[in-house]
């Protein structure tokens, strides 16, 4: 059964949602919170990231007096989120260009593949998104007039290979993609790539056949082995090309590199200065520590002043951080005609003053946000796995009600799951969940990181009543390590409830004696709390941060 989503979630036939409503978990309501001296700043100021929790890559656009950003989505669905924003710093999410399985399927892949780092550029009312669908499709463009969609069926294009194309309009009429791929002859070392151009016909939709040519070879100084040269982006500014690109791959040597170019069919330069930004040299813990920074898009503000978003991290023990690589937001200098965005050795600043105060935009609600159900259609922030079938998800009378698959968390199929982006390394998530009346049948909720890392609190009907449980899945082994038998089988809902402290997470629920935490098996209370750092990008490998939502399954 195929549904449109792009900000609705509707069921056509009502024999579906009966039965939704016999056989669901049903969930009142959902709360994500997160302490405010971990986000409140002063009205002058802004915080960084301004996209927190796990909104890798950013590429941004503008129209007018209106700012555009999407981020790469990997395998959650719907995918490639776009942001709007008048003023840089307040963006609300609006949509996704892929809502829909006639553009995409993600179906059997592990979480981090599917859509890695997207451009997105604006030309003559046309919106232009070039993305890389990785094991599942390649390369492929969409358009739309409006980003808050419809968005076209992608166009594929499958003689460019590699990941992260840009597409770059020049003033002559011409346009051109570059994207990272395999270098030319066999790799000298691991890591070494390439970034190549294509010019791209527009009435078409095609690269031109043999117009494929080299930029650059390895990246800055290829006798120093420099390793993933890829995101590329190229601009135009007072007679030179531009092209700036990730070098280090996106961990702790992440950085930014720029080249310059009097002409696309000439040499690319690198800037003697390079990186423009890294946090590779700064040592680990330190204050409102920033890491990992690079993959940045440039843009001019409404002012004439130049600003870039890229990604960023921020560790809270070593190089662990749940909340994914997010976007973050810094002026651009032009010096001598180069672009720079941090000194060597210099921190990324967290705070700063805000750049265009006295300009007003919506904001979605990152940190604080509640759902009720109250509106017939799910809220965008809402992302699943894989799919883009809800048909085992429904609101009825201000509930949620997710029919169980037999397909669980570790499962790379169809899983009854719907999360939201963990945005601080502390946070309290709460649900009232409806105690299931089908034996073995559990509704609860997930800290997913992917399908071999993650957590699952949930409350279920047994022969002795109810019973409510946490497992956990580390490298794809999933055990149950703690559990709370009641007396009884309870009817209505119970309110299940997640904490996170950095490197810890917490368990408990409100029932018949109030706040009540689980036990492990061996009836010892969960205090101290369970590792939260399995739920790490850098324990777990990929590319994602972890999500925190509703899941149910039919065992």
């Amino acid at each position: 059964m195929k549904i449109r989503l792009i900000s609705v979630l509707t069921l056509a036939c009502s024999a579906v949602s009966w039965s939704l409503a016999a056989e669901s978990v049903d969930v009142d309501w959902f709360r994500y919170d997160t302490p405010p001296s971990l986000y409140e700043v002063a009205d002058h100021q802004f915080r960084n990231p301004v996209l927190p929790g796990y909104y890798p890559d950013p590429t941004i656009a503008k129209k007018g007096d209106d700012y555009y950003v999407v981020n790469s989505s990997f395998a959650y669905t719907p995918g490639l989120p776009v942001f709007h924003s008048k003023n840089l710093t307040d963006w609300e999410l609006i949509g996704y260009a892929l809502n829909r399985d006639s553009q995409a399927s993600f179906e059997g892949l592990g979480i981090s593949r599917g859509l890695f780092a997207p451009t997105l550029r604006y030309h003559e009312g046309v919106f232009y998104l070039i993305n890389t669908a990785v094991d599942s499709g390649g390369n492929f463009i969409l358009t739309a007039t409006d980003p808050a969609g419809p968005w076209s069926e992608p166009v594929w294009l499958p003689e460019v290979g590699g990941i992260d194309p840009d597409i770059f309009f020049d003033d002559n009429g011409k346009a051109y993609i570059a994207h990272n791929d395999a270098p030319p002859g066999e790799p000298l070392y691991n890591g070494h790539r390439a970034i190549w151009l294509w010019e791209f016909d527009l009435a078409s939709m095609k690269v031109r056949a043999d117009s494929r040519k080299l930029l650059v070879n390895g990246g800055v100084n290829i006798s120093e082995q420099p390793v993933w040269i890829e995101g590329p982006h190229i601009y135009k500014k007072n007679g030179w090309y531009y092209l700036t690109c990730a070098e280090g791959g996106t961990g702790p040597q992440h950085s930014q590199v720029v080249f310059r170019s009097r002409s696309l069919n000439e040499p690319f330069i690198p800037y003697q200065h390079n990186p423009i930004l890294t946090q590779r040299n700064l040592p680990l813990p330190r204050p409102d520590a920033v890491d990992a920074a690079g993959h940045a898009d440039f843009i001019e503000g409404p002012d004439g002043r130049w600003w870039s978003v890229f990604l960023g991290t921020r560790p809270y023990l070593n190089d662990w951080y749940n909340t994914g690589r997010e976007t973050f937001l810094l002026p651009l200098e032009w010096q001598h005609d180069w672009p720079t965005i941090l000194g060597s050795g210099k921190p990324i600043p967290v705070v700063l003053p805000k750049p265009y105060p006295n300009i007003q935009s919506k904001q979605s609600l990152f940190y604080r946000w509640r759902d009720d159900f109250s509106q017939p259609q799910l809220d965008l922030r809402w992302q699943g796995l894989r799919s883009f079938n809800r048909s085992w998800a429904s609101i009825e009378d201000g509930r949620l009600q997710l029919l169980p698959q037999q397909a669980g968390l570790t499962s790379k199929g169809d899983v009854s799951y719907l999360g939201v982006h963990q945005s601080a390394a502390e946070y309290t998530v709460e649900a009232s969940i409806n105690v299931p009346d089908k034996a073995g049948v559990s509704g609860g909720i997930a800290a997913f990181q992917s399908e071999a890392f993650h957590y699952y609190f949930a409350v279920t009907h047994t022969t002795n009543g109810t019973m409510l449980f946490v497992e956990r899945a580390v490298q794809g082994n999933t055990s149950t390590v703690a559990r709370h038998q009641l007396d009884s089988k309870l009817t209505g809902a119970l309110t299940l409830r997640v904490r996170g402290d950095k490197a810890h997470i917490y368990f408990d629920f409100y029932g018949p004696d109030g706040w009540t935490s689980l036990y492990d098996n061996t009836g010892t209370v969960l205090t101290p709390a369970m590792d939260a750092t399995w739920l790490s990008t850098n324990k777990a490998g990929g590319f994602v941060g972890t999500t925190l939502g509703l899941h149910s399954r039919q065992d």
